[in-house]
């Protein structure tokens, strides 16, 4: 009795925080805004690595933002086999990068998606498994992961201010910054400012209003625009059949490791933001549906997807946390991939000012994680170790990824990533330091 009152006192929260469809849309834009430039990283760095032609990239981009669009779709779904119910997107695993150029380079592109495939299968299998790691996740640990998430990301948002490309000549050039704080400036107005919903869309009017700005300054371009084609269906196998080789497919398996490590923090950092316990059952459905992603990944020629933790920020700023926004979000991402001329609108947006919007998105993901840390007991000193020393090895590793050059390739995978540093070390120094106690 006492858990269907529960149940219902929990439908009857969610349905008065609902929003309607027309504010869920706006809502929706933002966080697709959000996610974007991130989404479509991962085909153009490696197309351009691969040396695709224009036809190849069109298609490339087009119908990897459809499969963002579909993995969040699948995502939000929950039923009794995968989909994990949170308000969460999904777009393209960045730490896949040189893993699947090395592949493609070394062995052929079909190689590389028949890599993609297998670390889907790998997923969806062990997902069961891997979601035992939730007792392993206190809130010392959680706390310490979610923020080491926020402040890893600031790196990423700085080289954006500065015009995305660190080693160019005009990086850091005063335009760039100018537009870079002018849209923090912007966001910072409306949040101080606005009320009811145009304080929960500030991060869509600091983009809508810093690219407008900027365009009068004359840097915005309308060229991917005009040269987009209207429409573009997916297709399986657009590159060729898939080939399976081992190595290949144990390497794309490490990085989907790195992977469900890195969303189960973001998993714990939305559960948090809407007082919900994540449970076993919610990260092994999570898991299926990033193995399910990855496996169309493979199938369609795109790549493995991962949920995204920049969008985190964004619930905790708009203050809005339910589905609805969410599902718009991916119905406009498959939109825009099957309409490549309407995705290509968004690439104008200027990088400095996609830069100001996500510092303040990342640094809110890290203020988060700050906020958990603080029903921490700091009276104990072994709880002040692990998280002084996680966030040490995790901003350490971010900042100096090379530190691991001299170990194998496969350790590189693992500790060249910050947030699984970060993710290790708490959870072992909690082990050690805490035994059972710690994972109370």
């Amino acid at each position: 009795m006492l858990a269907i009152t529960k149940e219902s006192t929990s439908k009857k929260v969610r349905a008065k925080n609902e929003v309607s469809h027309k504010k869920a849309a706006i809502l929706g834009l933002q966080h697709l805004l959000a996610m974007y430039s991130g989404a479509i990283a991962v085909p153009l760095l490696i197309g351009a690595a691969l040396k695709f032609n224009s036809t190849h990239m069109t298609y490339l981009v087009s119908i990897d933002i459809f499969m963002c669009g579909l993995a969040t779709l699948l995502q939000l779904f929950r039923n009794r086999y995968f989909g994990i119910g949170l308000p969460v997107v999904l777009g393209c695993a960045i730490q896949a990068v040189a893993p699947l150029e090395m592949i493609g380079k070394k062995f052929t592109i079909n190689t590389m998606y028949g890599a993609i495939i297998a670390a889907g299968i790998f997923v969806f299998l062990i997902a069961g498994w891997f979601s035992k790691i939730k007792k392993l996740f206190p809130p010392v640990v959680t706390g310490t992961l979610i923020t080491v998430i926020g402040l890893t990301l600031i790196p990423v948002a700085f080289q954006n201010m500065g015009g995305g490309n660190a080693t160019a000549k005009d990086f850091g050039d005063g335009k760039n910054l100018i537009t870079a704080f002018l849209t923090i400036l912007i966001i910072i107005a409306v949040e101080v400012l606005a009320k009811g919903f145009l304080k929960s869309i500030a991060v869509l009017i600091g983009l809508v209003v810093g690219t407008l700005i900027v365009g009068a300054m004359g840097m915005v371009s309308l060229t991917p625009v005009s040269s987009a084609s209207w429409f573009h269906l997916p297709q399986f196998f657009y590159f060729g059949v898939p080939e399976f080789e081992w190595s290949s497919c144990l390497t794309m398996m490490i990085i989907a490791l790195v992977s469900m490590v890195e969303s189960t923090g973001v998993f714990f950092a939305i559960g948090d933001l809407l007082n919900k316990d994540i449970t076993e059952e919610d990260l092994k459905k999570g898991y299926r549906d990033e193995g399910i992603a990855q496996i169309f990944g493979g199938l369609f020629n795109t790549f493995p997807y991962t949920t995204f933790s920049q969008n985190v920020g964004l619930l905790q700023l708009s203050g809005i946390k339910t589905k609805r926004p969410i599902y718009w979000a991916a119905g406009m991402l498959m939109a825009m991939g099957l309409l490549p001329k309407i995705g290509a609108l968004v690439t104008i947006i200027p990088t400095p000012v996609l830069g100001g919007a996500m510092l303040v998105m990342f640094t809110m993901i890290a203020v988060q994680g700050i906020k958990m840390l603080v029903k921490v007991d700091f009276s104990d000193n072994n709880n002040i170790l692990i998280v002084a020393l996680s966030i040490g090895l995790g901003l350490g590793v971010t900042v100096y990824p090379q530190i691991f050059q001299t170990l194998p390739q496969t350790v590189q995978l693992f500790l060249g990533n910050g947030i699984v540093v970060a993710s290790l070390s708490a959870t072992l120094l909690n082990l050690i330091l805490k035994g059972r106690s710690g994972l109370k």
